[in-house]
């Protein structure tokens, strides 16, 4: 059983930034990807992120791109989104999940295992 937390969020002034972290535990994957995927209300989950665990190679949604950035500690089996410059549109519940497979997913079905999500909001 894989677990995910998600810790970091909270509120900050437009064009500041922000921290999240994902802890990871519980049984591995031979491979996967781990994604960050964001939710506003009354709007769909939306891809932020992803990460892959063969090669490292990083994806990034449209609207976050040159703004945030995805990593991975493998010694604290932590995913982390560094995101700066937010902007009020940022503001949503923040998940990470992780997938079996070698390549990152933009689609939320293709993920096995999610995390409870954290609040990011950015005021104006």
């Amino acid at each position: 059983q894989v677990q995910l937390v998600e810790s970091g969020g909270g509120l900050v002034q437009a064009g500041g930034s922000l921290s999240l972290s994902c802890a990871v535990s519980g049984q591995n994957f031979a491979t996967y990807a781990e994604s960050w995927f964001r939710q506003a209300p009354g709007k769909e989950r939306e891809f932020v992120a992803g990460i892959t665990s063969r090669q490292g190679m990083k994806y990034y949604g449209d609207s976050v791109r040159g703004r945030f950035t995805i990593s991975r500690d493998n010694a604290k089996n932590t995913v982390y989104l560094q995101m700066d410059n937010l902007k009020p549109e940022d503001t949503a519940v923040y998940y990470c999940a992780k997938k079996t497979g070698v390549v990152v997913s933009r689609q939320p079905p293709d993920y096995r295992n999610w995390g409870q999500g954290t609040q990011v909001t950015v005021s104006s």
